[in-house]
């Protein structure tokens, strides 16, 4: 099989995407497709200048993005310091529809605390895991608890941070050194690896030798492992503090992976026996939010700025200051950029230069998770568990 390299993103990851989602859903972190980009076309970058908000929610302390599809929206926070919730709401009002509690610390060390994964909604099911390690199958329509499982491997510094990934029967977590796996229907662990810290990544899927595999960050490596969870391939990746956030980024034999506190980006080539450096440098540190791939240029924070690079040789194009920390998702050759100081900003996704189309100042505190665009709306919220939906459809007569 021949791979086109610059695609939006792996191939493969569409491949073996089973959600079925609409161009306008997002029923999973990072997207149905696993890479930060939706197909969507029905949203007018420029409406993001007028804020109009469609509704407000207070969904609880954290990180947690939005899932969401079925007109429903999902997502996760913590409540009074002791209390987490995942929360369902009507995507058109912000209604809130059903919400599930159960005993979790805020754990704020060194930062604000709360949730950090996102829901993973599939087959009328709604899968997420809490940072000291609670799992839970919920029911979508009403939250009824399905299953509840606890991961029993050790909690990395700053709790649990992945998000499920759904592949056939499994429901695959970044947990213990190289992941594991239950029985989505069941909640049987299907398999499970060495007793250790993990990275805050979620599993990416990806082919390898026509084979579905799964990449994992852990704490100090990039692995790979098959679908029974044997171990493939691993490269080490120590990075200060065991701090391995951002999805990694997979094209044909290649992975992309970027770490902060001043580590820096790498290309690694896993074609042979051992995987190879192709490039490494300092050019991307993103210490939380993972990058896009658009048409061979990463687009991601490096540290406190914007950057793009070239995905061939690591060579930095731009880099802008304006949004500071902050996260991003994309939608075809648009970026969706949120800083943390809660400014909502889209830009044209080109190595040229850094090209604001629309921005407005959606939020205030602090700001650090993925805005979501998904129906027409873009989903912003802050660690307080501020959650802003923004109306930004096409009007009818709009090109």
């Amino acid at each position: 099989m021949r791979y086109n390299n610059w695609t939006v993103t792996t191939l493969t990851a569409v491949l073996l995407s089973a959600s079925g989602a609409a161009a306008d859903e997002w029923p999973n972190w990072r997207g149905p497709n696993h890479d930060g980009i939706s197909k969507e076309t029905a949203w007018d970058p420029a409406a993001v200048s007028a804020r109009k908000v469609a509704w407000e929610a207070e969904v609880g302390a954290g990180y947690s993005a939005v899932a969401v599809t079925n007109g429903k929206v999902y997502t996760a926070g913590n409540f009074n310091k002791n209390t987490d919730a995942v929360s369902c709401l009507d995507a058109a009002s912000g209604k809130q529809l059903w919400r599930h509690e159960y005993p979790e610390p805020l754990a704020a060390k060194f930062y604000s605390g709360g949730c950090s994964a996102t829901p993973t909604v599939h087959d009328g099911k709604v899968y997420f895991a809490s940072k000291s390690g609670k799992v839970f199958c919920l029911d979508a329509d009403t939250g009824k608890v399905i299953w509840n499982k606890q991961f029993g491997c050790k909690v990395p510094t700053w709790g649990f941070a992945s998000s499920a990934l759904i592949h056939g029967k499994a429901a695959i977590f970044n947990a213990g050194r190289s992941g594991m796996a239950y029985d989505k229907a069941s909640g049987a662990v299907l398999w499970s690896s060495e007793d250790d810290a993990c990275g805050y990544a979620t599993p990416v899927p990806f082919e390898q030798s026509g084979k579905p595999c799964f990449a994992l960050f852990a704490k100090d490596t990039i692995s790979a492992v098959a679908a029974d969870g044997k171990a493939l391939w691993s490269y080490p990746w120590q990075t200060q503090h065991d701090v391995n956030v951002a999805d990694p980024i997979i094209v044909g034999t290649q992975v992309f992976i970027t770490s902060g506190y001043g580590r820096g980006a790498s290309v690694v080539d896993f074609a042979g026996a051992v995987p190879k450096k192709v490039w490494e440098n300092k050019n991307m540190r993103s210490h939380m939010s993972g990058p896009v791939l658009i048409g061979g240029y990463l687009y991601g924070f490096d540290d406190n700025r914007l950057t793009c690079l070239d995905w061939k040789t690591g060579e930095q194009k731009w880099n802008e200051k304006s949004p500071a920390k902050g996260a991003l998702m994309a939608a075809g050759d648009k970026l969706i950029v949120l800083g943390e100081t809660g400014r909502l900003a889209i830009a044209k996704a080109t190595p040229t230069a850094y090209q604001e189309l629309a921005a407005a100042e959606v939020l205030d505190g602090r700001c650090w998770t993925m805005p979501i665009l998904a129906g027409g709306r873009i989903h912003v919220r802050n660690s307080d568990g501020h959650l802003v939906c923004l109306d930004v459809r096409k009007k009818p007569d709009a090109p």
